[in-house]
């Protein structure tokens, strides 16, 4: 069958592009993230970062399944489509555009401003006023790359790949041998029993379980590269097993480096870069935060590629607001500047959200306050039930491991995730839903299934309009 694309990817290309759009900043500060929330109980982190993990190769290789099957399938909301029909993949498609790329694309803003304003000394990088304005900065950048130069963002996507490794291998590296002789790491096993005051022990590891679900996004993507795979129907699935193994591998040791390299009260109190400094010294601590920036500006620019084509993917099917504006391509750069557009406002309005919810001291939205670097990562797997239950009962040609045992593995992961939410969040649940509710309603507001382009796939993985 001729898809139009070469089998030019064999397996050591593939693990790599698994590893380089998984691996981004989410580690860089979920490690101090889980320390201050788990009260420095430094194996509770470990313990969510290996189950976190866990819960990546499952639900991946239930989407690795489907790609052996439907080669010409790309994306998320294709795959909704498949499994659910083209209403819930609308709902999908919808969700993905307002809720969760935007959302955690302007918080990967903030992380890249924030470790730039510690990079150049600035006064509070965490919440003050110049973070934000760079924060602001760095999503105009993001998006002016992807939208006026799509070529020079591919090169930097790549370039920023390699250098993210750096400062992870070098810590997970040192660090534990650091922390080895110094006795942090013997100290921070006996942290056990630490939890903080006003939670439960269940409390605190759900709360980790969380945190440390934004480090380990992005896997979904690499599912999208499979046309291009040599002997796809086994290299794709190998290489997800095998790309996820080496990123949780790299999270735990860096992790456990971290805490060698300083000691839960500094972490807490001065972050992650505490550690680089008291190893490395002030001058290469500097030149791996600088790494750590370039990082961080990596992964959004590959997050901004799915913001400027959010709305792009429902136009493209006749649906969603002005769908004729949103699915126009600019003959300049070949990108669909409206749907670009749109997905940077609303990343604004997120970045707006996120300072205004968690940074400051009084919350700006009262009861409605949630940390949207989490909870929309939690919605994505709630909406990924229904396509497993679906999965498990359409699938008849897929032999019991791909039908059953990992659909149903990843609904049993997929459900813990929300359990783990609403132990974190509690009554912010509710708060998170009205809002949640409103938006998907105002979303189908503009679905017409009458005027809808189906984009289905047949058995054989062959397009059908």
């Amino acid at each position: 069958m001729n898809n139009g694309l070469s089998k030019k990817y064999g397996l050591f290309t593939a693990i790599a592009m698994v590893v380089g759009v998984v691996i981004g900043s989410g580690i860089f500060f979920k490690t101090e993230d889980i320390l201050v929330k788990t009260g420095g109980n430094i194996p509770i982190g470990l313990m969510a970062i290996l189950i976190c993990g866990a819960i990546m190769i499952i639900c991946a290789n239930t989407f690795a399944g489907m790609s052996m099957k439907y080669e010409k399938v790309n994306g998320m909301v294709d795959y909704a489509e498949v499994a659910c029909g083209p209403g819930y993949a609308y709902g999908m498609g919808w969700f993905l555009s307002v809720f969760y790329y935007p959302s955690i694309t302007s918080v990967l803003a903030w992380v890249s401003a924030r470790f730039f304003s510690e990079l150049c000394g600035f006064e509070n990088p965490v919440t003050g006023g110049n973070t934000m304005l760079i924060a602001g900065f760095f999503l105009i950048l993001s998006y002016a790359l992807n939208t006026l130069s799509p070529k020079l963002a591919g090169k930097f996507q790549v370039s920023s790949t390699v250098i993210k490794l750096v400062p992870l291998v070098l810590m997970a590296i040192v660090g534990t041998i650091v922390g080895i002789f110094n006795g942090n790491i013997a100290e921070g096993v006996e942290s056990i029993t630490n939890v903080p005051k006003d939670m439960s022990y269940a409390e605190t590891f759900f709360t980790a379980i969380v945190a440390m679900a934004f480090a380990y996004e992005g896997w979904i993507v690499a599912t999208s590269i499979n046309a291009e795979l040599k002997n796809a129907k086994k290299t794709l699935p190998l290489a997800l097993t095998l790309g996820s193994i080496i990123v949780v591998a790299i999270y735990a040791l860096y992790y456990i480096g971290i805490t060698g390299g300083a000691s839960s009260e500094e972490l807490i109190k001065n972050g992650s870069t505490v550690a680089f400094k008291n190893i490395f010294g002030p001058v290469i601590s500097k030149l791996l935060t600088a790494f750590i920036v370039v990082s961080c500006l990596g992964t959004l620019n590959g997050l901004m590629l799915g913001v400027t084509r959010g709305m792009y993917s429902l136009a493209a099917r006749n649906l969603g607001p002005a769908p004729k504006a949103m699915k126009e391509i600019s003959p300049y750069t070949g990108m669909p500047h409206n749907s670009a557009i749109f997905g940077l406002l609303i990343s604004v309005v997120w970045l707006v959200y996120f300072y205004g919810a968690n940074l400051v001291e009084t919350s700006w939205f009262g009861a409605f306050t949630f940390d949207s670097s989490e909870i929309t990562i939690v919605t994505l797997y709630a909406l990924y039930i229904p396509i497993f239950l679906s999965i498990a009962r359409k699938e008849k040609s897929f032999g019991f491991k791909h039908r059953y045992l990992f659909p149903i593995l990843s609904i049993i992961s997929s459900v813990f995730m929300v359990v783990a939410a609403i132990y974190k969040f509690q009554t912010a649940v509710i708060y998170y839903l009205i809002i949640f509710v409103v938006v998907m309603a105002i979303g189908y507001m503009f679905y017409d299934p009458k005027k809808a382009k189906s984009i289905s796939v047949d058995e054989n993985g062959a397009k059908k309009k």
